[in-house]
């Protein structure tokens, strides 16, 4: 099997800018490019952006809580006659799930 020479006296040619090298100094770049020490970049982060996840997904079979109360209180001033505030009626509702309680005083 054929063996490589150990190079300790090769130069190279940067592929960026052309200028002598010793070969065991020079760098291989991220694209390929064999460059000096002094011209080497590292590849910038942005060229290989993290991907997020899938979107989460609904929950499976949820259940919304059943014991639930609402009381709504309300005031409604009438004008009558024409007097405003003459007349003050109240109303209040009760609804529970599945039932609604309307009661007037």
């Amino acid at each position: 099997m054929a063996r490589y020479a150990t190079g300790k006296k090769a130069w190279g040619f940067s592929d960026r800018s052309g200028f002598r090298y010793r070969l065991r100094d020079m760098k291989t770049e991220w694209n390929g490019l064999k460059v000096g020490p002094d011209e080497y970049e590292a590849k910038h982060p942005q060229l290989e952006p993290n991907h997020p996840g899938p979107d989460p997904t609904a929950l499976y079979q949820p259940r919304p809580h059943q014991d639930i109360e609402t009381t709504i209180f309300a005031v409604y001033t009438s004008t009558g006659d024409g007097i405003i505030g003459k007349k003050l009626t109240s109303y209040e509702a009760t609804a529970n799930v599945g039932t609604v309680t309307v009661s007037t005083s």
